[in-house]
């Protein structure tokens, strides 16, 4: 902000200054990026806030689970305290009690190591990434954890040429960072989904976004795999031509963010089914 300040006080000074067309268009041009670069910063804060919006969601989904299951231990205790005074007979249902009250209390410390786990999860897979990757490599990677997925998002600045498929030189040493961290989580799936902006595409090979998006992807997968040795049963391509944007098209800012190729690393099947177990059924 304080860029656009000083731009704009230079440019209006210019104004009323007999000045060189060389220095006018300089002024200009600085303006216009820095302006750029401000658009910039608050598109990536708006997402910012919209990721924090879901995980306070998230969170909230957990403390209301934990609350419900405080609330049916509390019932079962003083359904407990109840049977102490009775008859014999009510032995057996002190014992069955007991019973639920040991799987609620388990069932609740479940829900809690399992919040801690996913969370602590993302965070090394997040941290051990970007750690990885040098400053320059970061403006043309982002990073993001919804919902217990992770999501490494890779400019196709970065990638590759203009409307082109083919993966360039620059691009191989962070996709071998990528990689390391990959490996070093064999249990998890690997979707590459490539992703356009809204200009139609004219190639004699490529009839249109669809087929330029899932080649793309294709290309990641195959370096993945022949290039830096990850298992190809652990990958999956595709593509989602522009149908799936991330900013508005109506814009050059816009159209490169959402010209991006997705690596979305998630546990896999038979761990998601650990992660929805059901709650302790009641005798």
């Amino acid at each position: 902000m304080k860029l656009i300040l000083t731009v704009s006080l230079a440019f209006a000074t210019l104004l009323t200054s007999c000045v060189s067309s060389k220095k006018y268009k300089d002024l200009q041009a600085k303006y216009n990026s820095a302006q750029s670069r401000y658009d910039e910063l608050n598109s990536k804060n708006n997402t910012c806030q919209s990721e924090l919006s879901s995980s306070r969601t998230r969170i909230t989904g957990l403390e209301e689970q934990l609350l419900a299951e405080r609330a049916n231990l509390a019932s079962l205790q003083a359904a407990l305290d109840k049977c102490l005074t009775s008859s014999s007979q009510g032995n057996v249902n002190i014992s069955k009690l007991v019973d639920e009250i040991n799987a609620s209390n388990k069932y609740i410390q479940h829900l809690v190591n399992l919040k801690n786990k996913s969370d602590s999860l993302n965070v090394v897979l997040t941290n051990n990434l970007t750690r990885s990757l040098s400053r320059e490599e970061l403006k043309d990677v982002d990073v993001k954890v919804l919902k217990g997925v992770v999501y490494i998002s890779l400019s196709d600045n970065m990638l590759y040429k203009s409307g082109d498929y083919q993966i360039s030189e620059r691009a191989g040493e962070t996709l071998s960072k990528i990689a390391k961290i990959i490996k070093d989580y064999q249990d998890y799936e690997v979707l590459v989904e490539g992703n356009t902006d809204d200009v139609p595409i004219s190639k004699p090979n490529i009839r249109n976004n669809w087929d330029l998006s899932t080649l793309r992807a294709s290309s990641v997968v195959q370096a993945l795999q022949y290039n830096y040795g990850i298992d190809p049963k652990r990958l999956t391509a595709g593509g989602r031509g522009e149908f799936n944007p991330i900013a508005d098209n109506s814009n050059e800012v816009g159209r490169t963010r959402n010209r991006r190729t997705e690596i979305i690393v998630t546990p896999k099947l038979d761990q998601f089914m650990d992660l929805i177990e059901k709650a302790p059924e009641k005798k």
